[in-house]
């Protein structure tokens, strides 16, 4: 990733110059000659030498440079489905069976169609807004199944695949997006947090809840998802902080999908997004985030020194967005196909479907099968959504207060008054 630095830009020339004035061009050549002489030699500080232009645009070009080289990212399956050795991570996964791999492809798969079919129906009227995870279903499913049962996630609004892992029926992460509750599920039931909408205020509910584990004296871990855009904002930098002062049992789970709805990640940051967590004085990994085994050895990695009292972990999922931010968005405006479609060469269900194969792992009729299920899952899903009732309308005012509140009765009063109003002389609605 490059950075372009302000400095390097070329400054427009004014509108009103003209240079076939022999005055101006006298002058411009003088100024230019003076401004040239300034900048050659610079006042140095007492005991150093001065910097001359020459030298500082080779530092410049080193520096560029450096930005430029992608870090190393941890990778256990090639883009063409080739298992390739790890020292530090092989053992995190040494325990997979063929089986566990047919899983882990199942779960992707059934995610995907879940994610295609919810995009449809917002397309159809049927939801008011949809977040695909289109693409990221290798960091989801992967770092979801290096979950216990007692861990507990906090996500944002995209984490249907770890939804998934955790047991939410696909059908309950839908009512929000149509309006008709306000999450669906009982997060203490799956240990999965509702849908945080707030960019990154989820990263200190996590450290709050792991700092709360710790004093409860439970060796349960936490994990927090956000996004590359999230981890500009203040709540995480401020959570990075409180995790790493206190040692709260947390990962960190960055997916960088690269782009923060129009925002690319290099116009973000100077550094990858793992180096951050240098600042704070915790460890940092990059790893593929369209390699399944990868995610799940890293997660699991990170989630065993939470639980051991190491502390936090920021895992950064160098993964990519295949389709808009959500069904309000139109990459198209801010992003080109051929990026695209380099990104789709490391598909990450084609990526594991290649190694099933060549390892004999899975058969033609595993994958005819696995279409069957998914199709079926699409038709539960759609028919489950259309026959979802209208909330109550005086829903919103329960569980406001635990004992109730005079102010909130009169609200209620006045409400159903309102809806009164609409009533017509044969008493219908």
């Amino acid at each position: 990733m490059t950075v372009e630095s302000t400095a390097a830009r070329t400054p427009r020339r004014s509108a009103g110059s003209k240079a076939g004035t022999a005055t101006g061009a006298k002058r411009t050549t003088s100024t230019t000659s003076t401004t040239k002489k300034a900048a050659a030699v610079k006042t140095a500080a007492p005991g150093k030498k001065a910097v001359t232009p020459k030298k500082a645009a080779t530092a410049r070009k080193a520096a560029g440079a450096g930005r430029s080289a992608e870090p190393a990212l941890v990778q256990l399956l090639t883009p063409e489905g080739k298992r390739v050795k790890n020292a530090e991570f092989d053992k995190y996964v040494a325990d997979i069976t063929a089986d566990d791999l047919r899983a882990l492809y199942r779960d992707m798969v059934l995610t995907r169609r879940f994610d295609a079919e919810a995009t449809s129906l917002q397309r159809q009227g049927e939801l008011g807004l949809w977040a695909s995870l289109l693409g990221q279903e290798a960091a989801q499913i992967g770092s979801g199944r290096a979950l216990r049962d007692d861990d507990y996630v906090f996500p944002t609004y995209r984490e249907h695949g770890v939804a998934w892992c955790r047991g939410v029926d696909p059908t309950n992460l839908l009512g929000m997006f149509r309006g008709v509750n306000n999450g669906g599920w009982d997060p203490n039931g799956n240990n999965f947090h509702l849908y945080t909408i707030v960019i990154g205020s989820q990263t200190l509910h996590a450290t709050g809840y792991a700092m709360g584990i710790t004093k409860d004296g439970a060796d349960s871990a936490v994990i927090a998802y956000f996004g590359d855009g999230a981890s500009s904002q203040g709540d995480v930098a401020e959570a990075f902080t409180f995790s790493a002062v206190y040692n709260a049992p947390v990962v960190f789970f960055c997916q960088n999908n690269q782009w923060a709805i129009s925002e690319p990640t290099e116009k973000q940051s100077r550094v990858p997004l793992y180096q951050r967590a240098q600042g704070f004085g915790f460890p940092g990994v990059r790893v593929d985030g369209n390699d399944v085994l990868a995610n799940l050895a890293v997660t699991k990695w990170a989630l065993e020194r939470a639980r051991a009292g190491e502390g936090p972990t920021l895992v950064e999922a160098f993964t990519y967005r295949m389709g808009a931010h959500t069904t309000s968005d139109d990459p198209t405006r801010y992003r080109h196909d051929d990026e695209r479609a380099a990104w789709e060469a490391k598909d990450p269900i084609l990526r594991l479907r290649r190694h099933l194969e060549s390892a004999h792992h899975a058969d033609e009729a595993f994958f005819a099968e696995l279409e069957t299920e998914s199709e079926t899952l699409g038709r539960r899903v759609r028919e489950a959504v259309r026959a979802m009732p209208d909330p109550d309308h005086f829903a919103i005012f329960e569980n406001v207060y635990a004992d109730g509140h005079a102010l909130v009765d009169e609200e209620r009063a006045q409400f159903a008054a309102y809806q009164a109003s609409f009533a017509d002389e044969d008493g219908g609605k």
